[in-house]
């Protein structure tokens, strides 16, 4: 039987060359074969019929040959196309897979990411206020008791917008960003003197890797569920590989923004009393990966693992007589069991 890739083909001749025999090959297979059938049944039955030859009858000529290795180049190019297309979806991924590790070693490696911190510190609560105090905007805009509330709730900080107005009314979103950013460090630096600047460093790494962790373990969910729906974007006249591309795009911008406000909410909310609440919450984030990595294999013989209840074994027995893979079929269709009701056993 011819395979769906000369390369098979090609192994199964060299196979019969081994131990120095030049040897020989002989492939046999029908019109009703899956190769022949798909792609050059018809015109070649057609061609069979007009030649006056019996249904049965061999067939050795080299138009038959070249006919299936026509067959077979036209599948390989099919796969060849398939691989293609799912290899440019990955690299998409993969791209952005590169972002998120290297940023994960270098946090790492860091001995004190103090630095780090306090950038994304200043991203986040610039970000914030902009939201609710748009830039360029007249005052009766600003949302004010949004802002304290979220800066209360998220960051367990009482900043007076109102009060800085109200003595203010000429201060910008900028000043009062600036104020916002200072306070917020001020008591962030009360809290590095009470521990001591090791253990918070310490505490920082395990919450940004925690954290790095968690939001990507989402995103690469997201990104699954994504890819499969991406192709009814074709119905609507779009191309799904650049749909997806910005779709992506758009998942990993905000996936990067989320993971950089949970790390400043976690940090300015979470109270640090001793070196042993940092213990614990590593000890925390290792467990997570552990239970992460933990698979559940089923065993060697096929049985499921043991999970403590008594299994109840039936005994199926066969009640008609074994079929051979290469007897006929009984439901009468001529073909091989193997290729005929062989494949749904």
């Amino acid at each position: 039987e011819r395979h769906e890739s000369r390369r098979i083909d090609n192994q199964l001749r060299g196979r019969a060359g081994r131990q120095g025999d030049p040897g020989s090959s002989r492939f046999y297979l029908s019109l009703d074969d899956n190769l022949m059938r798909i792609f050059a049944s018809e015109r070649v039955a057609n061609m069979m019929r007009r030649l006056g030859m019996k249904p049965g009858e061999p067939i050795e000529h080299s138009l038959v040959t070249k006919a299936i290795e026509n067959a077979q180049r036209k599948l390989e190019g099919h796969h060849f196309d398939v691989r293609k297309q799912l290899l440019e979806y990955d690299n998409v991924a993969n791209e952005q897979r590169k972002i998120i590790y290297s940023q994960r070693a270098e946090i790492m490696a860091m001995e004190d990411p103090l630095e780090s911190v306090k950038s994304i510190r200043e991203d986040v609560l610039s970000d914030l206020v902009d939201s609710y105090l748009p830039p360029q905007s007249m005052e009766d805009q600003w949302d004010v008791a949004g802002l304290e509330q979220v800066l209360a709730d998220d960051f367990t900080l009482k900043a007076p917008v109102k009060d800085w107005i109200e003595e203010d009314h000429s201060i910008q979103p900028e000043e009062i960003k600036e104020k916002i950013i200072n306070l917020c460090t001020q008591e962030y630096e009360a809290k590095e003197a009470q521990i001591g600047r090791e253990t918070l460093a310490q505490f920082e790494k395990s919450v940004i890797l925690q954290t790095l962790d968690n939001h990507w373990r989402e995103h690469l969910a997201a990104m699954d569920h994504l890819r499969q729906g991406i192709h009814l974007r074709g119905y609507a006249q779009k191309d799904p590989k650049q749909e997806y591309k910005r779709e992506a795009f758009t998942l990993f911008t905000s996936m990067l923004e989320n993971m950089k406000y949970d790390i400043i909410k976690l940090l300015s909310s979470v109270q640090i009393r001793n070196e042993a609440d940092v213990d614990a919450i590593e000890a925390q984030r290792r467990a997570e990966q552990v239970d992460n990595m933990q698979f559940i294999h089923h065993a060697e013989d096929g049985q499921a693992p043991d999970t403590g209840e008594q299994v109840v074994v039936s005994t199926v027995r066969r009640t008609s007589k074994k079929i051979g893979r290469n007897e006929p079929c009984p439901c009468g269709s001529g073909k091989k069991y193997k290729v005929c009701h062989g494949k749904l056993a």
